[in-house]
């Protein structure tokens, strides 16, 4: 069965958003799609498109499908997509690879797409890679001095190929007219990003609200990986062991319990913690959820005790000094921190439009169709959301650094009794 995706339709209702001024006619966003694509990387970035066009209340941004050859695609799943030939695409606004295969698997494709990627970076115009799309640019040789990412089992092996180009475990990346992302549900946060630049942070906003997400996910949040992968699969056990920490952060279990539960004695797993990952388990654990206690803090607007309720902490004070012991400051100077952070972003985004002037991947705009080449910096997420991975690697997880949602503000002091009775301090009122 051979499918072919809708152009993006004019919506009759009033734009939310005004548009801007310079507007002009639809931009064609290409997309190449290679044999074994991801499916949903290819309907996230279309119903970005779709979903911005009704904001703007014209059609700004209009999807072409385009292949190598133009037969139909098919998908990792079996999909064909219909698509048209390279030779036949019309001027585009931007290009985004959309792969799953490395290009040392298929000689004629790669001598066929290579060019082609060139000749269109030449024309500079934004060049984006979803899932193993970077691969495909980096081959080009279109990502040399970028950041980049890609879906994280390719990483490693891009990293050393591709020693000129930064690869990070983020969910995307936007470089100097570089866009790339690790596919599926990334490619949704990539394309908001990329967009909110352009059309500025009041328009992600409503952006993230009209496809009913609950938050956009920043730049430098890292991927999901499966704990045996983060562990570098140095053990079964272990790898059960840490999988059960992640999911009971709320209500720690013992370390003899977290033993019992993947057989071996304490003795044993105390061990394999020590060889593996150079820590006791039970200072592992609570690195664990001191980790998701500063991912809530810079992403929820929780008080500072629910949230160290939430995280298995008996007391507010409990948490307040673990806190500080393991980041060096209290959780209330993180969400502090993380305000003055969101205000000085908001300042910037209302004075700067869309985003800051480009490096030399090429022209802001122009001609019709034009699409400005973004800069290093992404808009910040806008909504709430607690979900997300603990890191990645051997070491202690190393909480990240996304942007939080508009912080309420703090509350007043807590009365004298509950002072009395622990259930608040000063390093723990709300905010």
């Amino acid at each position: 069965m051979s499918v072919a995706l809708p152009p993006s339709p004019a919506p009759a209702e009033p734009p939310v958003t005004p548009p801007r001024a310079d507007d002009g006619p639809a931009a064609q966003i290409g997309c190449v799609l290679l044999p074994g694509f991801g499916a949903l990387a290819l309907a996230g970035l279309h119903e970005v498109l779709m979903a911005a066009n009704g904001l703007l209340g014209q059609t700004r941004y209009q999807s072409c499908l385009l292949s190598v050859a133009g037969p139909p695609v098919a998908a990792a799943g079996g999909l064909a997509v219909v698509t048209r030939p390279l030779a036949e695409a019309p001027p585009l606004g931007a290009v985004f690879v959309i792969a799953d295969e490395s290009p040392a698997r298929d000689p004629g494709l790669r001598a066929a797409l290579l060019p082609w990627l060139q000749a269109r970076a030449a024309e500079g115009i934004p060049m984006g890679g979803l899932g193993g799309g970077a691969a495909w640019l980096a081959e080009a040789g279109l990502l040399r001095g970028h950041r980049a990412t890609a879906h994280w089992p390719q990483i490693a092996a891009l990293a050393e190929s591709h020693v000129d180009t930064v690869f990070s475990h983020h969910c995307y990346e936007i470089d100097r007219g570089r866009l790339t992302a690790a596919g599926h549900g990334a490619s949704q946060d990539l394309l908001i990003a990329w967009l909110g630049l352009r059309h500025g942070e009041r328009f992600t906003q409503e952006l993230v609200a009209a496809l009913g997400l609950e938050r956009l996910r920043p730049r430098d949040e890292r991927q999901r990986i499966p704990s045996h992968a983060r562990l570098g699969g140095g053990s079964a056990k272990l790898a059960e062991a840490v999988s059960l920490m992640e999911a009971n952060l709320g209500e720690p279990l013992p370390t003899e319990d977290i033993a019992r539960l993947v057989g071996v004695s304490r003795r044993q797993l105390e061990r394999l913690f020590k060889q593996h990952l150079d820590a006791l388990p039970s200072r592992w654990y609570v690195a664990l959820r001191l980790a998701r206690a500063r991912r809530l803090l810079q992403q929820t607007s929780q008080s500072i005790l629910q949230i160290g309720l939430s995280c298995g902490f008996a007391s507010g004070p409990h948490f307040s000094n673990a806190y500080r012991a393991h980041f060096g400051h209290t959780p209330r100077d993180e969400r502090s921190q993380r305000a003055a952070a969101w205000r000085q972003g908001g300042s910037e985004a209302g004075e700067g439009g869309s985003g800051p002037p480009p490096g030399p991947g090429g022209p802001t705009g122009g001609g019709p169709g034009r699409l400005p080449v973004a800069g290093p910096a992404v808009a910040a997420g806008t909504l709430t959301d607690a979900a997300a991975d603990t890191g990645r690697g051997i070491g202690p997880p190393t909480a990240r650094t996304p942007a939080e949602a508009r912080p309420a503000p703090p509350a007043p002091s807590p009365s004298r009794p509950e002072r009395r009775r622990g259930l608040a301090g000063p390093a723990l009122e709300s905010a």
